[in-house]
């Protein structure tokens, strides 16, 4: 194995070990540096994700009701990513919800206790998640499944761009995102990060010409993934506005909130008819 290859497998099993339950392989050494570099490699653990809740749903599908598959599916993610981003959703929604000023914002949210707003929110937005997939399982099972691989890469891709562009406003030496903000990526690595979801968009969009059921989706297919790569980018930037509103820029919380509301926000737009 060469170096580089070496090296890109160190970062990237480095943000897969971070990110999710996974752990790290006994041979990838910790280091900051090698967890900020991981970052690159988000919308590919997101495609990961995606795949595995794919699968899951699949082969659920054999024995189980499609609603049933799709709950299993949907647990198997929380799971495997440790509730990360629900975590963070349900912080902000505390903390934009309860508090006023910067400082009260930022200390609600650091409280580990959940509050009726972070309660309110998370009921909300599985309760909409789950009954997005089923919409989406009655045009096609191969739709649901290739939209759960595109709609968790491209909302990690999200959170990235937010990291890129914005900047982080908690004590970098208390935080548990210090490795994964403190630095920004280059053009290039920001490049490949973003070619995954693309990629996964394409292939979808590919997909909804030549196979599915039904007709009105396919003759709005090419109107839809124009909107499926503008709505949730719409949307991360609107929440990164308001965070620099609020707090003057963001906390790990908010990425966990911009991933969670752009998944959502790319399955709405794919049931639309």
């Amino acid at each position: 194995m060469s170096g580089r290859i070496r090296q890109e497998l160190i970062y990237f099993f480095s943000g897969l070990s971070f990110y999710t339950r996974v752990p790290c392989p006994a041979w990838v050494p910790y280091s900051p540096h090698n967890l900020n570099k991981s970052r690159k490699y988000l919308p590919l653990i997101g495609l990961l994700i995606g795949v595995i809740a794919a699968l899951i749903y699949m082969f659920c599908g054999l024995l189980m009701p499609s609603s049933v598959s799709i709950s299993l599916s949907m647990i198997a993610t929380v799971y495997l990513t440790g509730a990360f981003h629900e975590d963070g959703l349900a912080d902000c929604a505390d903390g934009f919800g309860g508090g006023w000023e910067k400082a009260q914002i930022l200390a609600i949210m650091k409280d580990s206790r959940i509050g009726v707003y972070g309660t309110i929110i998370l009921v909300l937005i599985l309760g909409l998640k789950f009954i997005l997939l089923m919409e989406l399982q009655l045009i096609s099972d191969q739709l649901l499944m290739l939209a759960l691989m595109v709609g968790h890469s491209l909302s990690r891709l999200m959170s990235s761009l937010t990291m890129q562009f914005y900047d982080y406003v908690s004590e970098l030496s208390s935080s548990k995102s210090q490795s994964v903000t403190s630095v920004k990526l280059n053009g290039r690595e920001m490049l490949w990060s973003i070619s995954l979801p693309i990629l996964g968009l394409l292939s979808l969009f590919i997909f909804s010409l030549m196979v599915g059921s039904s007709i009105d989706w396919l003759l709005g297919a090419p109107y839809l993934f124009v909107i499926a790569v503008l709505a949730p980018s719409l949307i991360a930037y609107t929440l990164a506005k308001y965070y620099q509103r609020r707090i003057g820029g963001y906390t790990g919380d908010c990425l966990g909130a911009t991933q969670q509301l752009t998944e959502i926000a790319f399955y709405i737009v794919l049931i639309i008819h």
